[in-house]
């Protein structure tokens, strides 16, 4: 009886033993699996190019196919690039430098045919004109990218539409810090912009979402604006929301002879001039000593800047359906500058202009007028 029993306890060691190493057996598979199928979705991550310290990022460029990833190794690289095809990354691994060799305009300019572009991690100083151009080249990204002191502007999308702009940074430039001019469809988050003329600028644009953004130590914190004499002549359905707009005080040192930067007054925080459907919502405006926020003509602004009249012509000048709810504007208009055109220092200015502007549940201390048109619930 005891033989059975130890023969049976044999037996069954042995069956849980082949039992054990056919799960683990069937784990292993099963992990196997899953890590092929992890990393096969990581595919997109592998770089079709690697760029180290000493090569040329131009030469990665030109060496691409559309669609390749270039992964741009930690370095100093002194060059201007080039993107003239479509759909190619450029991705930085940390500490990643473009500088400017020397009389160069633009540190990346990607042009018509660069639909696609995508730019992550990289820091580029010290351009003449700007950081980062770019002309007609639509579905882009923009992420955790540097500018410092690249002439008008850091990040300079023009008539680029389906775009994202995020965790950037953008200082020391004579026009604007981040600007978009002439698109659709255009998201921005969390990007922080300091001493440039405008920290914030979003021009002739509709269709715009630009939430967790801060801008400081501009001369003018955002500028929401419709101007005249370019292709597009309207601007509407813009969100601007959560966003912090502080101590914009800094000279207005643009280059003279330029254009409507030149008019900008120091101490704005937010201007919005001249678009439609615009609303403004939960942001925080403080400390800029001029206005907080201001809903006004164009035709005010050019006024500013000496424009006759039918200058104005080929755009409707008036900002109608703004919506301005929910903000804190608070300790704003504190030493309003001497313009020709007498304006006050207030936190919250309107100059009466357009249709269907109203106001609703602001924490603020003065407007202008004292009574502002109420937005129904």
């Amino acid at each position: 009886m005891q033989k059975s029993v130890k023969i049976l306890h044999q037996a069954r060691q042995r069956l849980t033993g082949i039992v054990a190493s056919m799960a683990l057996f069937s784990l292993s598979l099963l992990v196997t699996a899953c890590e092929e199928e992890f990393f096969s979705e990581l595919d997109w991550l592998r770089p079709d190019i690697i760029v180290t310290a000493g090569s040329s990022i131009q030469a990665a460029v030109d060496a691409a196919a559309p669609g390749d990833m270039i992964l741009i190794k930690p370095g100093l690289y002194r060059e201007a690039i080039l993107v003239d095809k479509p759909n190619i990354t450029l991705r930085g691994s940390g500490g990643v430098v473009i500088e400017n060799p020397g009389g160069k305009e633009d540190g990346i300019r990607v042009t018509a045919n660069g639909d696609g572009f995508e730019l992550y991690h990289v820091t580029l100083r010290d351009f003449e004109e700007n950081g980062v151009i770019m002309i007609r080249a639509d579905d882009y990204v923009l992420s955790h990218v540097t500018t410092v002191n690249c002439g008008e502007y850091g990040l300079f999308p023009i008539a680029s539409s389906h775009g994202l702009i995020e965790y950037c940074i953008a200082s020391g430039h004579t026009d604007s810090g981040i600007y978009i001019g002439q698109c659709e469809d255009t998201e921005m988050y969390h990007n922080k912009t300091f001493e440039n003329v405008i920290g914030l600028e979003i021009e002739n644009c509709s269709k715009v979402v630009a939430s967790y953004n801060q801008s400081y130590n501009n001369a003018a914190g955002v500028l929401i604006i419709l101007l005249p004499g370019l292709r597009v002549t309207t601007s509407s359905d813009i969100l601007f929301t959560k966003n912090k707009v502080f101590d914009n005080n800094h000279v207005n040192f643009s280059e003279p002879g330029g254009g409507f930067e030149n008019y900008v007054p120091s101490g704005s925080g937010v201007l919005v001039v001249g678009t439609d459907n615009t609303r403004l919502e939960q942001n925080k405006v403080m400390g800029n000593n001029f206005l907080g926020i201001a809903v006004v003509s164009t035709t005010l602004l050019g006024g500013l800047a000496g424009m006759p009249d039918e200058a104005f012509e080929t755009i409707e000048p008036n900002p109608d359906g703004v919506r301005v709810v929910n903000n804190v504007v608070k300790n704003n208009g504190a030493a309003p500058p001497t313009l020709p055109i007498p304006v006050p220092g207030v936190d919250l200015f309107w100059d009466g202009s357009g249709e269907d502007n109203c106001w609703r549940n602001n924490n603020y201390g003065s407007s202008y007028p004292a009574t502002l048109p109420i937005c129904p619930d």
